[in-house]
């Protein structure tokens, strides 16, 4: 009966330190989520969409250009580094797609890529965005893609920065800790152990994300990098990453539709996604599709070469501009 009594006991005690601990990862989540919304709070306005809260940021005047982040990114990754030196010349919008940064998603939302283009279609038909040429970063240039694939008459053309285009066969290791097929699953994670391991491990996961080069050292103010410390931003993360194989391998067969003037710029030495599968497989699947390979370039061309990427828009904004030509002014 004293041994029963003694493994009883340790049980409940083991049961014990485990809720303890899940308890201090719930209140360590939200101590570091509160103090990311206080070091970088929302700077822009806001729009409903279908259920969808958008957060965006705009400046300057002209034709508009559309910025599209990648996976678990959000908008500062244009703001900071692009829109001084193109403001003046261009009306530059940059979006937290739905889920990401302070953007919310639908109540049902899927995060298809499909579903995201068309979250973005309702977007510049609400800001009154006349043919807008789209920059898509990596995720964003998968939903750029199935924009300009069903919405083509709402944009001028594509300017895709290291974009995803092709779906893989098997998850990188990489990435895996960001496939979790579980709802359920993914929220439980999301509001404990994820946020405090990303703040532990964000070093790292940040020189992965912008190797070779280095990371800037304003990245987790200016560049809006402590936005990703929250549960919502995992919890959208995980969901935009189980949800493009729903159809990006049926995008990708479509490419040969698209007729908008098109570029794409890819560094070769990614090392987030692979530039020959991703970038230089476009070779020929979009008429006329300028593709720039930047040797030694890591994921992020817009803080590696940003004066290479301000040039990449302006050339793509020409282009697509002069077929799409703005009203009058009256």
């Amino acid at each position: 009966m004293t041994v029963l009594w003694l493994v009883l006991y340790l049980a409940l005690a083991a049961v014990a330190l485990a809720v303890a601990y899940v308890l201090y990862l719930v209140i360590a989540t939200q101590r570091i989520a509160r103090n990311a919304e206080r070091t970088v709070p929302p700077t822009g306005k806001f729009v409903e969409i279908g259920g969808n809260r958008l957060h965006y940021v705009e400046a300057g005047e002209g034709r508009p250009i559309l910025f599209l982040h990648g996976l678990g990114a959000q908008l500062h990754q244009f703001r900071q580094p692009l829109f001084a030196a193109l403001g003046p010349d261009y009306r530059l919008i940059a979006v937290d797609r739905p889920g990401s940064g302070y953007s919310t998603r639908a109540p049902g939302a899927t995060g298809w890529l499909n579903e995201q283009a068309d979250v973005i279609a309702r977007f510049i038909e609400a800001l009154g965005l006349e043919k807008p040429l789209v920059v898509g970063h990596s995720l964003g240039g998968a939903v750029a893609l199935a924009l300009a694939l069903r919405h083509p008459d709402l944009i001028s053309g594509l300017a895709l920065l290291s974009p995803l285009t092709h779906a893989y066969e098997t998850v990188p290791p990489a990435f895996q800790p960001l496939y979790i097929r579980s709802r359920m699953k993914r929220m439980i994670v999301a509001h404990t152990v994820a946020v405090p391991a990303a703040l532990k491990y964000a070093p790292q996961t940040l020189a992965f994300i912008f190797g070779p080069q280095s990371v800037p050292a304003d990245y987790m103010t200016e560049g809006g990098g402590m936005i990703g410390l929250r549960p919502s931003h995992f919890y959208a993360t995980c969901t935009d990453f189980v949800a493009m194989e729903q159809d990006l391998r049926e995008i990708q067969k479509r490419y040969g539709e698209i007729s908008m003037p098109a570029g794409l710029m890819f560094g070769t030495a990614d090392q987030v996604l692979d530039p020959e599968m991703q970038g230089c497989s476009m070779r020929g699947r979009i008429d006329g599709l300028e593709i720039e390979m930047v040797e030694g370039m890591g994921h992020m061309p817009q803080y590696a070469e940003t004066g290479r990427v301000i040039a990449f828009i302006r050339r793509m904004a020409d282009r697509a501009f002069a077929l799409a030509p703005g009203r009058a002014l009256l």
